[in-house]
This record gives structure tokens, sequence and C-alpha cells, in this order.
């Protein structure tokens, strides 16, 4: 084509969010409860993030934690993004499978508007500039 070399790039995120942990039932002590607090810290940021952009606030709290800023573009940004939510139908674990529902009901509120991602290379842009004189 001229000289010009386009390239297309993508990126792909495979995320397990765990499920939030509750102290309580897990009996968790030591590195493990910090483990937990720091689980149940991502998955409130990460949920401030969809509420915000589901309810199409202004200011988005992406940096809030290392989890949401990875996902930037994966939330809200340039991309197709899909969730899978893992429910349980034991009585044990109505509260946490009505937490994830709810969750899940937030986050498909949430469009994104995927485009192609290419990039010309430097040295092609004077071979496109003298195509189009």
């Amino acid at each position: 084509r001229d000289g010009v070399t386009s390239r297309r790039f993508s990126r792909f995120n495979l995320i397990d969010l765990a499920g939030s942990e509750r102290q309580k039932q897990t009996q968790a002590t030591g590195d493990r409860l910090k483990e937990a607090n720091n689980i149940n810290r991502s998955l409130s940021a990460l949920g401030n993030v969809i509420m915000s952009l589901a309810n199409n606030n202004g200011h988005v709290p992406y940096r809030d934690s290392k989890l949401t800023f990875m996902l930037k573009d994966s939330i809200g940004g340039n991309s197709k993004t899909c969730i899978i939510a893992c429910c349980s139908p034991a009585e044990m674990c109505y509260d946490e499978t009505l937490s994830t529902l709810k969750f899940v009901r937030f986050a498909k509120l949430v469009k994104n508007v995927a485009q192609i991602n290419s990039e010309d290379s430097a040295g092609d842009l004077e071979a496109m500039r003298r195509k189009n004189v």
C-alpha cells in the first residue's frame, strides 16, 4: 500500500476477582486476614468505579486501587468486556450471591465503545502525505 504500514493491537485481561471475604465465616488471621482486607478494598474500589460509570458521574475514581487503574480501558473504555458471575444456590451463600447479582446488574449499565486500535508507523506518515498531494 504505497509504503504505509499499519499495525493493529489489542489487550486481553482475564481477572479472577475472587469473592468478598467475610472474616467471620473464614476465621482468617495473620497474613490471610491481610489478604482478605486487600481483596475487600479492591472490590470496593471496583464497585465505586462501576457505580460512577453507571450513574454517568463526571469523575471516575480509577486511581483508587491498582486493580481499577489496570482495568481502566476494560471498564468504561475502548474495549469489549464480559463479566462472568459465579453464584451458589446454597442458602448459606445467599448474601454473597445477592451481592454478586447486584454488582453485575450495575456493571451491565456501563457502556463501552470499542474501536479498532491501529497505528501507522512514523516513517509511513510521509508516504501518506505524498499520496494525498
